[in-house]
């Protein structure tokens, strides 16, 4: 059967249907000595040799879970394409799309305990969602409503840290936190109900700047509970990641001493499988791990972006054909899942991609004296000097100039 996923441009939520399966014929994700993956491109069980070590993580998922893996995916999608949808209706500033990468960032995050703590970049929707964080609230800071979006400190939000717009940074900030828990105890005791461990996510452009290195550094000499999570989604914007490196980029981890391992990232239980052992090990106190998803970004790198001055139809479509949701979904038909529980899935979606087109439309505008708060935890004179400069500023564009 063909493959006719939705793209980016429709109108539709994007939700793969029944007469969405992959082709027989896709070719495999890039491999990779010691490449773990489950689901072959056809949706079949077909594990790599890599993937065995793993197995016992992916049997012990039950029906239910293997079906909420795949709601995951396709909920956000819907999100994704709607939250599209609106930049284009002029609603939001900018949207970066993660249409093509829901396996790898699905997997991790439902690989994480309750008490982890998770450091996206700006492209992990469905992580935040996961966790608990509203999804209105990245469209608030899409918007310009707001300077992070969510309270990190608020339990409904999962220990989800804030968005990170200057790229690579977040790696530092993950590892700082995770040296704390070393200092103040809060790992490597032996209680995996108890002992905390931090994820952060960057791509294949990120793992290219200082900042990435340096956080590598720190959290090998301080042997932090950390997973370095790396969506190797094939594009820093318009440069692949061949001119980024000759080699391997799960590699460079291994550079720090710490362990390294590549995975299918269109394959969500091989992200599942490998994130849950390498938080588990990182906890544990073994020191931090690196994890290399192999994804594909099926969209811009955002909005503002046209991938098709840098890339080729041909190789797009190669990858349509390892669609993580259709993967997915084949691997459940059959297993037995039933029409009635796709119907549901996509119902959910579109009420999802309905609802936050709704609160979307109704956030109205930023107070400008807004830009001023939380700049500083406490009252600080430089900023009520720039307060006050733009009321006198406005008075003036109000009442004309003299």
């Amino acid at each position: 059967m063909t493959s006719r996923p939705s793209t980016l441009a429709d109108d539709s939520v994007g939700i793969v249907t029944s007469a969405d399966a992959v082709t027989t014929d896709a070719p495999a994700a890039p491999d990779a000595p010691g490449l773990v993956r489950f689901l072959a491109p056809d949706g079949s069980f077909a594990p790599t040799d890599a993937a065995e070590q793993y197995r016992d993580l992916v049997d012990g998922l039950t029906d239910s879970d293997l079906e909420g893996l795949y709601r995951d995916m396709a909920v956000i999608r819907a999100f994704d394409v709607q939250a599209t949808n609106l930049q284009r209706q002029g609603q939001l500033a900018l949207w970066p799309p993660s249409y093509g990468q829901e396996a790898a960032q699905v997997g991790s995050a439902r690989a994480a305990r309750t008490q982890d703590h998770l450091f996206p970049s700006y492209r992990e929707h469905v992580v935040a969602r996961i966790r608990g964080v509203d999804p209105i609230n990245i469209l608030r800071v899409m918007r310009g409503l707001t300077h992070g979006g969510w309270d990190p400190s608020d339990p409904r939000n999962g220990n989800t840290h804030l968005y990170t717009l200057v790229l690579g940074s977040q790696t530092l900030h993950a590892t700082g936190f995770g040296m704390g828990l070393v200092f103040d105890g809060r790992c490597g005791t032996g209680d995996l109900d108890r002992d905390e461990a931090v994820i952060v996510y960057y791509g294949d452009g990120a793992s290219s700047q200082g900042d990435v290195h340096e956080a590598m550094v720190f959290a090998a000499s301080y042997r932090t509970p950390e997973v370095f999570f790396l969506q190797n989604n094939q594009w820093a914007i318009s440069v692949p990641v061949a001119t980024q490196s000759p080699a391997p980029l799960y590699k460079r981890g291994e550079g720090y001493g710490m362990p390294s391992i590549p995975l299918d990232g269109n394959d969500v239980l091989a992200s599942y499988a490998v994130t849950r052992r390498a938080l588990d090990e990182a906890r544990a106190g073994e020191g931090p791990r690196a994890i290399e998803a192999m994804t594909y970004r099926m969209g811009a790198h955002t909005t503002s972006d046209d991938p098709t001055k840098y890339r080729s139809s041909e190789e797009e479509e190669s990858w349509r054909r390892r669609d993580p949701i259709a993967r997915m979904r084949a691997y459940l038909l059959g297993r037995g899942a039933t029409e009635a529980f796709f119907a549901d899935v996509e119902a959910e979606s579109a009420a999802v991609a309905d609802d936050i087109r709704v609160r979307t439309n109704e956030l109205g505008g930023l107070e400008q004296s807004a830009i001023f708060d939380h700049v500083y935890s406490a009252p600080h004179p430089r900023i009520d000097e720039q307060r006050a400069w733009l009321a006198s500023y406005e008075q003036t564009l109000e009442g004309g100039a003299e």
